[in-house]
């Protein structure tokens, strides 16, 4: 089975060598629906090693052209809940909300278009429910985004996408009102959607 990384990969290359060159839509909007799946990296400074769950979740991009090349794109999606362990062993869960805007610049004079972008990343948490209470985390995160991606237009304003994003989100870990270290999601993730031009 390929690992979600290699499958969107893989989905990239063959999107952009075997589907026929299409007209290039025009409009100054693209909306896009996305499969992401979330690769964390479990950076724990807290000595409980700390890790929550890889997984699929659901994503709604809009992007808004300045011009042909630059682009703003705004990730949505609702608030997602990850598994978290301590040694391996489930100790709870929490919710998080990643809404990440990002500034792109877009290649043109191709039949695909890939893109690459930067931007920021706002993560709220929340129904944080981690050792039946006694740990809790920062509500806020605030970190850097990067991403590359390609959209191939197969006509009518539609588009095949695929896109891998790095975010920065991480929180401090407090047991009993004292600070034990900072966890770091800090992850990955890789894409792959469909979407419309207008």
């Amino acid at each position: 089975m390929l690992k979600p990384s290699l499958l969107i990969l893989t989905s990239a290359v063959a999107l952009m060598t075997a589907l026929p060159a299409a007209a290039q839509d025009t409009g100054n909007w693209i909306v896009r629906a996305r499969a992401v799946y979330l690769d964390s990296s479990n950076k724990d400074s807290t000595g409980a090693d700390l890790t929550i769950n890889n997984r699929w979740l659901p994503e709604v991009d809009v992007s808004y052209f300045f011009s042909p090349n630059l682009a703003a794109e705004l990730v949505l999606t609702y608030p997602q809940e990850q598994t978290v362990y301590s040694g391996g062993t489930e100790i709870g869960t929490f919710k998080h909300l990643p809404p990440t805007l990002t500034l792109q610049y877009h290649f043109t004079g191709m039949s695909f278009r890939p893109y690459v972008g930067a931007g920021i990343n706002y993560t709220h948490l929340s129904s944080v429910n981690i050792a039946g209470g006694a740990v809790t985390l920062d509500s806020n995160s605030w970190g850097l985004a990067a991403q590359g991606g390609v959209d191939v237009p197969i006509g009518g304003g539609w588009l095949l996408n695929a896109d891998v994003k790095w975010v920065q989100i991480g929180t401090n870990v407090y047991a009993g009102g004292v600070d034990l270290g900072k966890f770091k999601v800090d992850p990955w993730l890789f894409g792959i959607g469909i979407g419309k031009r207008f």
